[in-house]
């Protein structure tokens, strides 16, 4: 983990936020890049310093780091939409969440922000579902929260819906992929609202940003590395709910399904989730037995008897003055020397295509040092010419 600095003058919190705002909103710049630019350089303001230079080193010779006048615009924006930004070094900030490779640098959260302290699952399923899958995660979810479980979904229609609806007298919690003041579909809005009261709205988006497809899988790798684990309770085999159980897998979470019917369309991912060794559960007690995680949570959560709605208590794991270093085994920092290797470049793109594939994998089909292949694939990212995915992949663009 890596500190933000500590500057002889130190810097006020809004001071602090609108360099990391700037930092993870500046051109190319995804969690990816943003942990390994303040493991690099101590802190965001460091880093945004250095980011020109970086991207000339890339061949980028225009490029300009995010304004001051846009980060403050979008604290402001946030602030009118009646949102809290927590980043990721807060005590605040949900604790399973800060473990994925590619964790948020910041969220925006609306609501009772306590919520994303409780005990989590993720219940999603298919848009166009069933009325015996809508009454499957009605079941689900609403005996998960009388358990004291937060249930996590992505507030889309059919599953997601009845999962918020199930559950938010208990507090859930909705995952965006626009803007915490954008809500969609519309017609969920007075849902998104009543999900407020106990739990909250989630997104890493800046307020205003209107979702479009792309910010969907983003969204998904939230929903599950936020859980313990992933219900799916309907789905096709080509759906955004499969993207999130291969999200779930990618983080190190438990995957569930509750079967179907063989000829069911809607019912196809599922099935397959089990064929491939996803665990079937039919009830909320099955979800509990799944989850050792889960059920020690829970135990220690009554043993506590934490009052409802306390949310100022740093959690355990969590150092307040840190940034969360991306965990993926093998995962390595930026450090000096063989920048600018146009050589290794041109290897590392002979080895790329379209179609991703692990960090770790390029690594060793390279035999390079980690350390020496980072600031090559930092400088490609940069560029443009090379895309990180979720579960450390990468692509060439």
């Amino acid at each position: 983990m890596s500190s933000f600095g500590s500057p002889a003058n130190p810097s006020t919190a809004t001071d602090d936020d609108l360099a990391i705002l700037r930092l993870i909103r500046s051109r190319r710049v995804g969690p990816a890049t943003f942990y390994r630019m303040i493991a690099e350089h101590g802190s965001a303001g460091a880093a945004l310093e250095a980011l020109p230079e970086v991207a000339r080193r890339a061949g980028v010779t225009d490029y300009a780091a995010c304004t001051e006048a846009a980060a403050q615009a979008e604290l402001s924006a946030g602030r009118r939409a009646g949102a809290r930004l927590i980043r990721c070094d807060s005590a605040d900030y949900p604790l399973l969440l800060g473990q994925i490779a590619d964790a948020p640098p910041v969220i925006w959260v609306k609501g009772n922000a306590a919520a994303l302290h409780h005990p989590p699952v993720a219940v999603i399923g298919a848009r166009n579902a069933s009325s015996l899958g809508l009454r499957m995660a009605r079941g689900l979810a609403g005996g998960l929260a009388e358990m004291g479980v937060a249930t996590v979904a992505g507030l889309a229609r059919g599953i997601d819906t009845a999962t918020h609806e199930a559950s938010q007298g208990f507090g859930t919690i909705a995952v965006m992929a626009g803007g915490i003041d954008q809500i969609y579909p519309t017609e969920n809005r007075h849902l998104a609202a009543t999900i407020c009261d106990r739990g909250c709205l989630v997104s890493e988006q800046p307020p205003g940003l209107a979702p479009v497809a792309r910010h969907f899988p983003l969204r998904n790798r939230i929903i599950s590395g936020l859980a313990h684990g992933v219900v799916v309770v309907e789905a096709a085999v080509k759906s955004g709910s499969l993207i999130t159980a291969r999200n779930a897998l990618d983080q190190g979470r438990e995957v569930m399904a509750v079967p179907g019917h063989p000829v069911d369309g809607r019912a196809g991912g599922c099935n397959q989730l089990l064929r491939d060794g996803a665990i079937l559960v039919r009830n909320s007690e099955d979800v509990i037995e799944a989850l050792p995680a889960l059920a020690e949570a829970l135990a220690t959560r009554i043993a506590e008897a934490a009052p409802p709605g306390n949310d100022s208590a740093p959690r355990p794991g969590r150092d307040p003055g840190k940034v969360p270093a991306p965990q993926k085994p093998g995962l390595s920092l930026v450090q000096g020397g063989a920048r600018g290797d146009a050589m290794l470049q041109s290897r590392v793109l002979d080895r790329l295509s379209p179609n991703p594939v692990e960090e770790d994998s390029l690594i060793r089909d390279l035999d390079v040092p980690a350390a020496a292949l980072s600031p090559v694939l930092l400088q490609l990212e940069l560029a443009g010419k090379l895309l990180r995915m979720a579960g450390g992949r990468v692509a060439r663009q």
